[in-house]
């Protein structure tokens, strides 16, 4: 089978990366008060609340580190795709294929060099 084209890999992923790429946005928006400062007022909210409170922003905190690992990769295959290097394995150079690329747009190698 003849690998596709460059054109065809860049209408077929780069409207999933970019769809991916909006929606990594709106969640970092949508959880930017959950990563805030949490209140140390005693009146106010309870030891155990506020213990809830600071699990729950670290938790919102790693996820935005990893929301931003997404964020590179995604940036970093968009940035393939513009020039004429994505769905191409970086070791071996053989084209990755669309299972492996359906599963995960950013992949940069092969199954048998991601090994």
């Amino acid at each position: 089978m003849d690998d596709p084209s460059d054109a065809e890999l860049a209408a077929t992923y780069r409207p999933i990366l970019e769809a991916e790429q909006v929606d990594l946005s709106d969640q970092t928006a949508q959880s930017a008060a959950s990563r805030g400062i949490v209140e140390l007022d005693q009146q106010a909210v309870g030891r155990l609340s506020r213990m809830d409170a600071i699990q729950g922003q670290a938790m919102q905190k790693g996820l935005e580190a990893r929301r931003g690992a997404r964020h590179r990769a995604i940036a970093a295959a968009l940035a393939r795709i513009d020039e004429g290097e994505f769905g191409f394995c970086e070791e071996c150079g053989d084209f990755i294929g669309h299972g492996r690329l359906g599963v995960d747009a950013c992949a940069t190698r092969c199954v048998g060099c991601a090994r």
